[in-house]
Parts: structure tokens; sequence; C-alpha cells
């Protein structure tokens, strides 16, 4: 009889619960598989891991953009919904915003306030989920005015 040998922590089978009662403002990233129940003020984004997967369950609000592969939407969603893999919208879903999939489950009595996009397993690579965000572009004349503020503020203090 030896020494047992532990197995290395993995994340993968951890759940994230947001219970009814919280309410959080800001970005949130996460691994494994996040339940909300309660209400999110911001962007939820899955870390580049293949397997993630977020529930928005029927007392959840998610106010904000959802990039994660697999999604289930039994809530509200006011805010564009990006899904690699899979995207399933139960009884109660209600998404105000576009909708980007590959592969999509609608049930009976589920609403989409917005366009529903289809792409490709390509066109929605995991490095465009997770953190990647996007860059503004500015003209000339607008890098130009950010410029001059900057010496504004540069002289005052």
């Amino acid at each position: 009889m030896g020494v047992p040998v532990k197995k290395p922590f993995s994340t993968e089978n951890i759940t994230t619960l947001i219970s009814k009662a919280t309410e959080i403002t800001g970005d949130l990233h996460f691994s494994g598989v996040l339940e909300v129940e309660g209400k999110i003020r911001g962007n939820i984004y899955a870390d580049d891991d293949s397997s993630a997967e977020v529930r928005i369950r029927e007392c959840g609000l998610v106010q904000g953009e959802i990039k994660v592969p697999s999604v289930i939407i039994n809530g509200l969603v006011e805010g564009d919904v990006h899904s690699t893999q899979h995207l399933e919208l139960a009884a109660k879903a209600r998404v105000i915003g576009n909708v980007y999939y590959h592969l999509i489950e609608m049930v009976m009595g589920s609403e989409v306030n917005g366009s529903l996009c289809h792409r490709s397993a390509s066109e929605l690579k995991p490095a465009q989920i997770g953190r990647n965000k996007p860059q503004i572009l500015a003209n000339d004349d607008e890098l130009d005015v950010v410029e001059e503020v900057r010496e504004d503020t540069a002289q005052e203090n």
C-alpha cells in the first residue's frame, strides 16, 4: 500500500453560479461553466477554452455581449450573442440583439429581436471569442483632436 497519488486540479467541470440576489457590473471572463440566475451588466467572455458554456436561467439577465462557445439561454439577454459551437434558446429565452451561431436550437416560445446570423466554424474560431477586444479605429481628424486634448491636459498639470 503506497501513498495515493493526487490528480492535477482541473477547472473543466467547475461551475460558477451568479445567484438571483447577485448583480455584477463589469465584464466577466471565465472558463468552465457559468450559470446566471442574477444580473450581469457587462460583457461575458469565455477564456480560450473550447468547452466553456454559459447558461442564462429563467430569472437571469445579461445586459451586454456574450462571446462563449456554448450558450443556453432561458432568460433575458440585451446584447449580441456569439456562439462558436452550440446555441440553445429555451422556451422563455428573450434576446434583444443579434445572434451569431454555428449550430442553433430554438424551442417554441423563444424570442429573438435582432438578426440570426449563421457563421461557419472557421469564421467563429475560438481566438475570436475570449479576451480579444475589437479595436477602435479613428480617422486623422479624430486623432488630431485626441492629441490636442492630451496636450491641453499636460499643460494644465
